[in-house]
């Protein structure tokens, strides 16, 4: 249950304010919320399989040591990561939907969160926890939530949220993170 509340927790901080949350807003004032919800949801519990997947394979093969060393490195350089401004991708006016709206958000989803924060974030939260399900479920619960929270302003507001605050926020987080976890691996 913890593996769950980790993966759902540094997920749901790592999406808030990301290029595929930003994405997903966009798609909300286009789309059915619905559809845009479902689309996320599919595409995540894909990417969250296979990341899962990846980190427990990295678990299994690493010894704990270097798995916290790791994590902790990957977590303060996502943190510094977050602190420098994204390029917002300007999806205000993308090209006509050749698959339709579910089809066309799933696969967007999925490209833009390959090799994103979350996915590898979910990866090292893998290795660390080695608990499946609940890492898979965690990490999927906090990603769909966010991006929930994303259709909701885009179906409310169609603008931009204040993304300064959130990439700071985000930074923090993984920062502290990061640092606990070199504690943790560098502790005798």
């Amino acid at each position: 249950m913890a593996a769950f509340w980790i993966a759902f927790f540094f997920v749901l901080i790592a999406e808030m304010g990301d290029k595929t949350q930003l994405m997903t807003l966009t798609f909300a004032t286009r789309y059915r919320a619905r559809t845009v919800l479902a689309a996320v949801l599919i595409a995540t519990l894909v990417i969250h399989l296979f990341s899962v997947s990846l980190g427990e394979a990295i678990g299994l093969a690493l010894p704990l040591f270097w798995i916290n060393l790791l994590a902790g490195i990957i977590f303060v350089c996502f943190g510094l990561w977050t602190l420098r401004q994204e390029e917002a991708v300007n999806e205000r006016s993308p090209s006509r939907a050749r698959f339709g709206p579910l089809i066309t958000v799933a696969a967007t989803f999925f490209l833009a969160e390959i090799g994103d924060r979350t996915m590898l974030a979910t990866v090292m939260i893998a290795s660390r926890q080695r608990s499946f399900f609940g890492v898979w479920f965690g990490s999927t619960a906090g990603m769909v939530l966010a991006n929930g929270l994303a259709i909701m302003v885009g179906r409310l507001l169609g603008k931009r949220l204040p993304e300064k605050l959130l990439h700071y926020g985000t930074a923090l987080i993984f920062v502290i993170s990061g640092l606990f976890a070199l504690v943790e691996a560098l502790r005798p």
